[in-house]
């Protein structure tokens, strides 16, 4: 009785110091009033950790942040460079030490590509990647001279290949890939990790724009679930899901051209497209 009784302690004791531990780790993400950065927030905020979330629609924000108290709301438009800097010090005034930065802002609109719409695809591009590029300058030193921490971003398995009716949408996830594989090899240096997100059809305000089958579509929280699996219990740079479905997008990414734009082209004919 009295082993049972030590024993039930030692694990009182050990999730006690578990939770006093998480309450000290931060992570700030961005494009957090919907979608993946909504869920992930609600995630690491139940999960003990302390979360700054910015977006622009600050009353979503506002609203997340009421019904937990370990969530924190500083609005925030990623395509203006300065305030991404002032928000991030504010950050840290606020919550002093940042261990995780997520990016996850991004548009889609599937009806302006398919008209190639340049001022769309520009403005695609410019949340999307420039957006991202801002939040990443925001943090870069602060990384760099603390010598630890984290930076992750959140691309698309639409960056591995041109897909139809999304060229500034692809381009700027392709874009993402890229950039992140440079700044891993710059960072690592200083012991700072950089990690990309590469999910399929996740059922957000933004998928819910397209007009044709998503295959293994899953739902924002399951795409909560493995990225903080991917960002706390592993150190693979790339951070992808479904399984099932990123698998054959890979397959397809090295793929020859001939080959690859034959099965795409296949694939849209029988979907009526």
């Amino acid at each position: 009785k009295n082993k049972k009784k030590d024993k039930n302690l030692f694990f009182s004791i050990i999730i006690y110091i578990y939770h006093l531990i998480m309450n000290d780790r931060v992570i700030w993400i961005t494009g957090a009033s919907s979608g993946i950065g909504k869920a992930l927030a609600i995630k690491f905020a139940k999960e003990g950790w302390k979360v700054a979330i910015s977006a622009r629609r600050e009353n979503l924000l506002n609203e997340i942040a009421n019904n937990n108290q370990n969530i924190f709301p500083f609005a925030l438009d990623v395509t203006d460079h300065e305030k991404c800097k002032l928000v991030f010090n504010d950050i840290k005034n606020k919550l002093k030490n940042i261990d995780i930065s997520f990016f996850c802002t991004g548009m889609h609109d599937p009806k302006s590509e398919k008209e190639l719409n340049i001022e769309k695809i520009k403005q695609i591009m410019n949340v999307n990647y420039f957006g991202t590029i801002n939040s990443i300058n925001a943090v870069y030193n602060y990384y760099k001279e603390k010598k630890s921490g984290q930076i992750s971003i959140v691309s698309s398995v639409a960056g591995y290949r041109g897909l139809p009716a999304g060229g500034g949408y692809c381009a700027s996830k392709s874009a993402l890939i890229t950039f992140a594989e440079s700044l891993y090899f710059d960072l690592k240096r200083f012991n700072v990790r950089v990690s990309v997100v590469s999910p399929g059809f996740i059922k957000t305000p933004m998928t819910d724009q397209n007009d044709f089958p998503m295959p293994m579509i899953r739902s924002p929280e399951f795409a909560a679930d493995e990225i903080f699996k991917g960002l706390t219990k592993s150190n693979s740079f790339e951070i992808h899901f479904p399984k099932q479905f990123t698998f054959i997008m890979k397959i397809l990414k090295v793929m020859p051209n001939w080959l690859y734009l034959k099965i795409v082209k296949k694939g849209m004919s029988l979907i009526g497209r």
